[in-house]
């Protein structure tokens, strides 16, 4: 089913402290045009420098998601982003007049009832999903951390989390339905922290913003009453502080017994909207967090382009193909019989592509090298390469069609077996350091998996 984009009605506001940085800020919420995303913009800064809410602008993970752009930076954005992605919101402007938005009371609620407030509108440009098709891992084996996405018809999250402490044990939470359940089930979800890490953040100047209203102090050691004087003294807190029974700082109580795994889940929401595209799939976390969540991110995100290169140039779906002939010819300027590529297999956007080539008996070059001995001649093998690296290079071009690539080097070329009709060719460049129009490769080429040649290539693009 077809369902069309949606932003905010009516601008709305919400001010408070920053977590980190401690620093009074106002976040204010506008509507924005179809198709724009989720931007952020510094209106304190002069010019109003806008970041894009997505995972080429992340600069730190540390202790909460910090995108930017220069030296423009804002921090702690993940229940910003978490709010507006549970809500389904496509297009919004978030201006705020400093670095880091409110905290709030430590969850997403805050943010999520000012949204409702403002209302949603339908825009006219249809919502582009990403369909999740195949599984996708990633993995930290040395600490405990492990993500799978599975292809689904709707976005789910099933998360894990089991901590070496009575308070919390192990924890596990659901997400069927972003719709139905956001809002009233994880919305509300607090941040928490072990009591052992209240001190070791205020060191490295974060959580100057914290106090016991807006996180949730898990106890994982003693205090003696000089120690929770400090800690009273270091937060700027008046009211008693005591460890209590249940295991939680002056003895919170948890708005769902699971609360801290459903924070996690909220967070890994926050930041897959830096995917820049609702997904569809059903996402299993366990022992995750903000690093690990960026790098899952990174890796859907390689999945997305890849889709948008092959819907832009593809037109039938063919099995084992990424780019036939025909996609090729709307990338390179090359025709036959110096068209050297016959269909590209796989491409990882700005990293690496794999092409075949079959070398027939039919071949015009094989007339004169050499009669009664066909070989491939070694330059073709080359230009080969290169026409395969060049389709690496041109895919992002917007219209490659006013683009060629020129090679301005090679270098370390080896040939290692002679190429004969009959042969399939399999190319692998992998695109190595890259400025501007300027771009190295280094290329392979194999015959039944044996190497045939190699070289490392080094091209610009210019406008034909």
């Amino acid at each position: 089913m077809l369902v069309n984009q949606q932003t905010i009605k009516e601008v709305v506001s919400y001010s408070g402290t920053g977590l980190h940085t401690g620093n009074k800020t106002t976040i204010t919420f506008k509507p924005a045009p179809a198709n724009s995303g989720i931007l952020f913009k510094r209106i304190d800064i002069a010019d109003s420098p806008v970041i894009p809410a997505d995972v080429d602008h992340v600069i730190d993970i540390s202790r909460g998601t910090t995108i930017g752009i220069g030296d423009v930076k804002i921090h702690t954005v993940e229940h910003v982003l978490a709010s507006i992605s549970g809500l389904e919101i496509d297009n919004i402007i978030c201006e705020i007049n400093g670095n880091e938005p409110p905290v709030g009371d430590g969850s997403a609620l805050p943010f999520v009832e000012i949204l409702l407030k403002a209302g949603f509108v339908e825009q006219e440009s249809p919502r582009d999903y990403l369909v999740i098709d195949k599984t996708i891992t990633y993995s930290e084996p040395e600490r405990g951390i492990d993500i799978v996405v599975f292809p689904s018809d709707e976005f789910r999250i099933t998360f894990m989390v089991d901590y070496k402490n009575p308070a919390l044990g192990t924890q596990y939470t659901s997400m069927y339905s972003l719709r139905e359940e956001f809002a009233t089930e994880f919305a509300a979800a607090r941040t928490f922290c072990f009591l052992h890490e209240v001190e070791e953040l205020w060191k490295k100047g974060l959580i100057k913003g914290g106090d016991l209203d807006n996180a949730v102090v898990i106890i994982d050691r003693d205090m003696k009453e000089n120690e929770i004087a400090e800690l009273r003294k270091m937060f700027g807190i008046d009211a008693q502080v005591h460890l209590s029974a249940n295991g939680i700082l002056n003895g919170k109580q948890l708005r769902y017994p699971n609360e801290p795994v459903r924070h996690k889940a909220l967070d890994l929401i926050g930041d897959l909207a830096l995917l820049g595209v609702p997904i569809k799939g059903h996402v299993l976390a366990a022992r995750s967090g903000h690093a690990a969540n960026a790098e899952l991110v990174k890796l859907i995100r390689k999945e997305y382009k890849k889709k948008l290169i092959k819907s832009k140039y593809q037109v039938t779906q063919k099995s084992g193909v990424f780019l036939d002939t025909d996609a090729i010819q709307k990338i390179l300027p090359h025709r036959y019989p110096f068209l050297l590529v016959d269909r590209i297999i796989d491409l990882i956007p700005q990293e690496r592509v794999i092409g075949i080539k079959n070398v027939t008996a039919n071949e015009p070059f094989f007339q004169g090298h050499f009669p009664g001995k066909p070989i491939m001649p070694g330059v073709l093998i080359i230009e080969a390469m290169a026409q395969t690296g060049g389709i690496l290079l041109l895919n992002t071009e917007t219209d490659p069609s006013t683009k060629m690539v020129l090679f301005t080097g090679i270098d370390n070329v080896r040939f290692r077996k002679t190429v004969t009709p009959g042969d399939t060719l399999r190319f692998e460049i992998e695109l190595g350091p890259n400025r501007r129009s300027m771009a190295k490769m280094y290329g392979r080429a194999f015959v039944n998996d044996e190497l045939a040649c190699e070289a490392d290539m080094m091209a610009a693009i210019v406008d034909r």
